[in-house]
C-alpha cells in the first residue's frame, strides 16, 4: 500500500508541475508557423499559376476593404 502511495504521490507532483508549459506552448505554435511557410512557399514555388491566383484574390480582397 506504501508503495502504491508513493506511487500516486509521485504521478499526481508531475502533473501539478506547470513550470514551463507555456514555453511548449509558444515552441508548438512556432512549429505550425514554420510548416505553414514552408508549405506555402513549396506550392508557390512549383506552381506560379496557383501563386498569381492566390495573389489576386488576395488583392481583390483588399481592395474591396476599403471601398
Amino acid at each position: 500500500m506504501k508503495t502504491f502511495i508513493k506511487f500516486y504521490t509521485m504521478l499526481t507532483s508531475y502533473t501539478k508541475n506547470e513550470r514551463g508549459s507555456q514555453s511548449l506552448e509558444w515552441i508548438g505554435i512556432a512549429a505550425v508557423v514554420v510548416i505553414l511557410v514552408g508549405t506555402i512557399s513549396s506550392v508557390f514555388a512549383e506552381d506560379e499559376s496557383f501563386a498569381s491566383a492566390i495573389l489576386g484574390k488576395l488583392v481583390d480582397f483588399v481592395s474591396n476593404i476599403g471601398g
